[in-house]
């Protein structure tokens, strides 16, 4: 089959509100499949991989950018137009997102200063950023992808969704200004936290107490806890959690160990007490939650 004569529906497409458009993107075919959508320069745009791979072509087909499963690409120039032109792959999924630079001043409007493309200097400068889709992210999107509501709730229901996302993205302590913080400027303190963060991750299953982990990094327990909120946002236990659970759903998805195996792995003593910190942490269940990825 020919892929350019095998699109992906206008149907796919929702203008969530003025500035805010939506495109959910499902190919589940054994073909390429080809997403068109004519979008101006005052766009910052949003593509999101779930399965499979996504390329983004621009210039009129001479270059093309490839978005891999759990990936995401951020695009914007205001000095060209990008119009999209996205070929899935056989056996894909994705979510593209279109949110006007105004727009989102007004969503940032007290933060603009922790988001680059957003401050003063840099508004009038093309942008592009290729990330990781975190585990809340990857939640998000097949929760967008696999709705099914009555159309009536449809735009309120992907309003939240929307930016449910967009707080996700954007939610990236690590990349604060770390000269914010007087303490961090130090840069021996910084190079000691990362390092503690390292150690707390390869001993996910059994980590140490505060206290060994300071006395390890060789830093007062108190440094350590302001250092570690500063520079990742969160406390040492609660950023291990979040490792522990994106751990969690990579090999739920690899499907090499079952719920109680991945349960034990990750340092918990039955599978009832993983499948209860797997949903608090993302709303479902490990079982669900394959259930919707395979939907995907």
């Amino acid at each position: 089959m020919n892929s350019k004569n095998n699109a992906i529906s206008s149907e796919a497409v929702f203008e969530i509100e003025p500035h805010v458009i939506l495109a959910r993107l499902q190919n589940p075919s054994d073909d390429k499949v080809v997403f068109e959508y004519p979008i101006d320069e005052s766009y910052i745009q949003f593509h999101f991989c779930l399965k499979g791979s996504i390329s983004f072509g621009f210039n009129e087909g001479q270059y093309s950018l490839s978005i891999q499963e759990d990936k995401s690409l951020l695009l914007y120039n205001p000095n060209q137009r990008l119009p999209v032109n996205l070929e899935l792959s056989p056996v894909s999924s994705g979510v593209s997102a279109f949110i006007s630079l105004k727009k989102l001043h007004e969503l940032f409007s007290a933060s603009t200063h922790y988001i680059d493309f957003l401050t003063e200097d840099n508004r009038d400068k093309k942008y592009y950023s290729e990330d990781q889709v975190s585990a809340s992210m990857a939640v998000v999107l097949s929760q967008i992808l696999n709705f099914n509501l009555h159309p009536s709730v449809e735009k309120i229901y992907l309003k939240a969704k929307i930016y449910e996302l967009l707080g996700l993205f954007f939610n990236k302590p690590e990349a604060a200004n770390i000269e914010q913080c007087p303490f961090l400027i130090d840069e021996d303190n910084v190079r000691k936290i990362k390092m503690a963060k390292e150690i707390a991750i390869q001993h996910m299953a059994n980590p140490p107490s505060l206290k060994e982990l300071a006395d390890e990094v060789d830093l007062s327990l108190k440094k350590l806890k302001e250092g570690f909120k500063e520079i990742y946002g969160n406390t040492v236990y609660a950023y291990i959690l979040n490792h522990k659970m994106e751990y969690a759903r990579k090999l739920l998805e690899k499907g090499n160990k079952n719920v109680n195996e991945i349960g034990l792995t990750l340092g918990y003593s039955t599978a009832s007490h993983f499948i209860a910190a797997f949903k608090k942490k993302f709303g479902t269940t490990p079982k669900k939650y394959l259930q919707s990825k395979s939907v995907g």
